[in-house]
């Protein structure tokens, strides 16, 4: 979609680490407007999952209020339950490439509701793509039909 870097680095660090989840909107915006112009075959739209601990701490999940948005604009079904994380991850911005595909490997489980559906996962920021890596292998190991993957940012 856009590089992480300048305003967009900065509005997401704002809506994710200051306590500012109406961003989700005018972010959520933006990926509506992104897969407008690059329709999907969807049937549902769910977010990455942060752990409970993490979502508590935090007080929301900036990629399910991501989702919500785009959901509502595409009138598409949000899943929040559907995709769970199973276990505590380190933050990936602390790791490298291979270290982060090994912090994620079975991090996250899907439920029944993945078999033979098209669902889109959405994220804040994408770098290696191992965090839509194994969301992906969850739900196609549940029988997902497809799987794609939307990040409001690519990291470099």
């Amino acid at each position: 979609m856009a590089f992480f870097e300048g305003n967009l680095r900065q509005a997401i660090h704002t809506f994710k680490y200051k306590n500012r989840p109406e961003l989700a909107r005018v972010l959520g915006k933006m990926l509506s407007d992104y897969l407008s112009a690059h329709p999907l075959p969807v049937d549902a739209v769910m977010a990455v999952p942060l752990h409970s601990a993490r979502e508590h701490a935090r007080g929301y999940n900036q990629a399910l209020l991501l989702a919500q948005a785009l959901g509502a604009q595409h009138h598409l079904p949000v899943w929040n339950d559907a995709l769970t994380r199973v276990r505590a991850t380190r933050l990936q911005v602390e790791l490298d490439a291979a270290e982060r595909h090994a912090n994620v490997q079975d991090a996250f489980a899907a439920d029944e509701r993945a078999a033979g559906m098209r669902l889109l996962v959405i994220d804040d920021v994408c770098t290696t793509g191992a965090t839509m890596d194994a969301c992906s292998v969850a739900l196609r190991r549940r029988g997902a039909k497809s799987v794609w993957g939307l990040a409001l940012a690519r990291g470099r």
